[in-house]
């Protein structure tokens, strides 16, 4: 195991805020590392040049497989009064691993001030079974986070629709449930569309927007609570939709994924 803030504390950052860590084998996704992590990783190299201003949403495309040592180059885009664009570029042996573009934004006072976003009627994470249960054959990075299934089915379950809801925390005791942690673990459960595989296939995520919905993401003993649905599937790739509650029901991120399946 390469626990999250050891491995956090393991990254380099030069005077231009160029970031190099060395990604173990602990947090592989098959021949790549967890885009999750991926994602997490561009955000802390972009949070320096953007001081004091929560992260509002963030876009990523997973161009090639990542692994050994990356480096994570952030870009301002645009700096206004209250809000600011950062892109990083993720480089590693083969070339550009990851592109991301993140907005960060003030809060400012609106009249508006609602939430559309109910949190799905599940069993508490200890009243819930484990997602991957003794599997041996489970993912490498999925052992760094606890993932607990409360609704739908597991993957290559042939079900009629894509639709899993999982309880989740960091298994790193340390980790504080920050931007860049919450990130990290958004991505964890398979893609929806895998509960309706009949036999193994490959799959692999091109690209993941995710919308920070509030500036508090701290939560009850490190859970969140993730709900994707995989919405359309054809030519080789599905669309899912996200959503991340904290363990009290709030809403903390929205986002959508697509995802290439071979098979």
């Amino acid at each position: 195991m390469a626990a999250y803030t050891e491995l956090l504390a393991g990254i380099r950052r030069d005077e231009a805020n160029a970031t190099k860590v060395v990604l173990p084998d602990a947090w592989m996704q098959g021949r790549t590392t967890y885009g999750g992590l991926t994602a997490a990783l561009c955000l802390e190299a972009a949070i320096p040049l953007a001081p004091g201003m929560p992260i509002r949403s963030a876009q990523v495309a997973f161009v090639g497989p990542v692994g050994g040592e990356v480096t994570c180059t952030p870009t301002l885009l645009r700096q206004g009064k209250n809000t600011v664009f950062v892109s990083v570029r993720m480089m590693g042996s083969d070339g550009v691993a990851a592109e991301a573009i993140f907005a960060f934004g003030a809060a400012r006072e609106s009249a508006l001030d609602f939430n559309n976003l109910k949190a799905p009627d599940v069993t508490s994470p200890e009243d819930t079974v484990s997602y991957f249960g003794e599997n041996p054959n489970r993912p490498n990075f999925t052992r760094n986070f606890n993932m607990r299934m409360a609704a739908g089915e597991r993957p290559i379950s042939g079900a009629d629709k894509g639709d899993v809801t999982i309880w989740m925390r960091h298994v790193d005791p340390a980790v504080v449930p920050d931007a860049v942690a919450v990130l990290a673990i958004a991505d964890a459960p398979p893609p929806a569309a895998m509960s309706m595989f009949t036999a193994p296939a490959r799959i692999s995520s091109m690209t993941w927007m995710a919308e920070f919905l509030t500036d508090e993401t701290t939560t009850r003993d490190g859970w969140f609570l993730a709900r994707h649905v995989a919405e359309t599937a054809r030519h080789g790739y599905s669309s899912q939709a996200m959503t991340l509650w904290n363990a009290n029901g709030q809403p903390v991120m929205v986002g959508r994924q697509t995802i290439a399946i071979f098979g």
